[in-house]
């Protein structure tokens, strides 16, 4: 039962990741239309897109 619990929390934690991230890209290109912007703030992830729910 304990090996089953770990490998479901991986997965989990994985796949948030690639959605953050992916979040990130779109609110980024959408609000600054820069692919080099869109890189950056794709590779801080969440915490682009925590700062830009705080700032609007």
């Amino acid at each position: 039962m304990t090996e089953r619990r770990v490998i479901v929390q991986k997965e989990v934690i994985r796949n948030g990741v690639g959605f953050g991230s992916a979040l990130a890209i779109a609110i980024s290109f959408t609000t600054h239309k820069s692919v080099l912007w869109a890189i950056i703030h794709g590779l801080f992830s969440w915490f682009y897109v925590a700062y830009f729910v705080l700032t609007r």
